[in-house]
């Protein structure tokens, strides 16, 4: 059986990888995966995850109001602690992944908490900055 955050890792990989229109559509690609789902369980985990319909297909909301309240704060020289709703900080990590910044050498997801490891200190506010460009208004700590 898998996590939850198995589940929801897969289905944001899915999203991106493949044009989903529909529940159904998704729990039989879970299906296939090895997953055993429900659509009520989808449901939610679109809900969890900040997932909405755009252009016909499944598509990760980019906006701060998606994902619920973002804290942001530097803690020692070259490494940032984002703080979100439990549940979505792996759907925020791949969305902070997906944006390639050259100034991130990794993150590190939770349940609620993303370590950003900075690749120097002196990166800290640009990737402050591409954040508040990605998911519109964090709060910084």
């Amino acid at each position: 059986m898998f996590s939850k955050e198995a589940r929801h890792n897969y289905i944001l990989e899915a999203i991106s990888e493949v044009p989903i229109s529909n529940q159904a559509e998704l729990v039989e690609n879970l299906t296939a995966a090895g997953f055993s789902v429900t659509q009520a369980s989808i449901s939610r985990d679109l809900h969890e995850l900040g997932i909405a319909k755009r252009d016909g297909r499944y598509a990760l909301e980019r906006t701060a109001a998606a994902f619920g309240p973002i804290s942001l704060r530097t803690s020692g020289d070259s490494l940032l602690v984002l703080r979100c709703l439990p549940g979505i900080a792996s759907a925020i990590a791949v969305e902070i992944d997906r944006a390639n910044m050259s100034e991130i050498a990794g993150t590190l997801a939770g349940d609620d908490t993303i370590f950003i490891a900075a690749r120097t200190s002196a990166d800290r506010p640009l990737i402050a900055a591409k954040f508040r460009q990605i998911f519109g208004g964090i709060d910084e700590e």
